[in-house]
């Protein structure tokens, strides 16, 4: 069960969190951001949560500023830099080292995060990383992708036109340390369609598991 926390990221002002600390728990908990169209309430953010929970990370998710008001509209980017900083810091009370995941926007924060503002992430994991802004066709500048020395995980559907494989790939390919997960008939929120082999639930189970191998093969692990 998901213990609730309130996380203050301004005097006065607070988020709620979910936090899932499995017992044994690794030494590594896993902060899951979610993305700018649903908070972390959403059944696919509480699947894979307690996904990753149970592979053994203590798995923290947390709300937005403006998700917690309940406005659809994400605030700026350095507002919810503020807030997922408070995030990741709260949770690296609670166990050794820090991985910072998110579902597209959330990967996304999580990678200024580390790689403008310095958070000291043990690595990252991008589900479903936005490359492409929603109707535009040239891709985001990631230059500070490149400045990001821990290793990171692109997860992708070979049929997101946010973070096209084409793209992914070979970025993925040419940043030190970065691996990049394909996950076949994928779209942008990793779904399958019906005529898939795997349900969409046994992909999650999947690409869990798969981000368990990732972590533990790390170096210096």
């Amino acid at each position: 069960m998901a213990r609730t926390l309130r996380i203050q990221w301004e005097a006065g002002q607070k988020v709620t969190a979910r936090l899932v600390v499995p017992r044994p728990a690794k030494p590594m908990g896993i902060l899951l951001a979610h993305g700018a169209g649903a908070g972390q309430d959403h059944p696919w953010m509480v699947a894979m949560r307690d996904l990753l929970a149970g592979e053994g990370f203590t798995t923290m998710t947390f709300n937005y500023a403006y998700t917690e008001a309940g406005r659809r509209a994400p605030d700026r980017a350095p507002k919810l830099l503020h807030v997922h900083r408070a995030a990741a810091d709260r949770l690296a009370g609670y166990t050794d080292e820090v991985v910072l995941a998110g579902k597209s926007m959330g990967g996304r924060m999580a990678s200024h995060l580390v790689g403008d503002d310095g958070w000291q992430a043990r690595a990252l994991v991008y589900l479903g990383y936005p490359l492409v802004p929603v109707g535009k066709s040239e891709p985001r500048s990631a230059d500070h992708l490149r400045r990001i020395v821990q290793p990171q995980l692109f997860v992708s559907g070979t049929r997101d036109r946010l973070g096209p494989s084409d793209l992914i790939g070979p970025l993925a390919a040419e940043l030190s340390g970065a691996t990049h997960l394909p996950i076949p008939d994928g779209d942008h929120s990793l779904r399958v369609p019906k005529r898939a082999a795997k349900s969409n639930d046994a992909v999650l189970v999947d690409i869990a598991a798969s981000i368990n191998v990732w972590l533990s093969e790390l170096p210096g692990r």
